[in-house]
């Protein structure tokens, strides 16, 4: 069964998903066993299986590859997720603040923080990787670290302190750590 998946990239995004030789797109198709076409006058990139391709979910693997890179992830953290327990998840923030340039300048301000200080701080605790990238903010993790950072970019957003999201999200780890340590029957 043949399957098909189009991506819509930013075109100053495409050179990130081909990479130098293009060895990040070889790199891609080898992992996942899929074809990957990169139209950079359109800004699209076409996904399909091969007679290679074993896992039926390799597809849309390789789509949310794409789809993190394009969001801003380098290929390094975008490959996170090949593991079957990573997931992406894009937050759309206009969708949550409207379409205010000026809003949507302070709040990925507040979410990046000064030199980065905010998001390195979350991506730490959470064990998460973020991205903000235009209107979006983008999290690679499990489903415990993007519960973790997505409450934590949520508050952020809300109008919440540094200092009560940074308390918030470390009892969160807390938590999923010793629910790891710990597993419930």
């Amino acid at each position: 069964m043949e399957a098909r998946e189009y991506v819509k990239v930013p075109k100053e995004r495409i050179a990130v998903i081909i990479g130098k030789d293009g060895c990040v797109k070889k790199r891609l198709e080898q992992e996942t066993k899929t074809k990957i076409t990169v139209d950079s006058n359109e800004g699209t990139v076409t996904i399909e299986t091969t007679e290679e391709t074993e896992d039926p979910l390799s597809i849309w693997r390789a789509r949310d590859i794409v789809i993190a890179m394009a969001r801003g992830f380098s290929p390094e953290r975008a490959f996170r997720l090949l593991d079957e327990e990573q997931m992406l998840e894009v937050i759309d923030l206009t969708k949550i603040v409207g379409d205010s340039r000026n809003t949507l300048t302070r709040i990925k301000g507040r979410i990046i923080g000064e030199e980065g200080k905010s998001r390195r701080i979350i991506e730490e605790t959470c064990g998460a990787a973020i991205s903000v990238y235009g209107h979006t903010v983008s999290i690679i993790g499990d489903s415990d670290q993007l519960q973790c950072a997505k409450k934590a970019i949520m508050m952020l957003i809300e109008g919440a302190r540094h200092s009560t999201v940074y308390r918030a999200i470390q009892r969160m780890a807390r938590a999923i750590k010793m629910k790891r340590i710990i597993p419930t029957t």
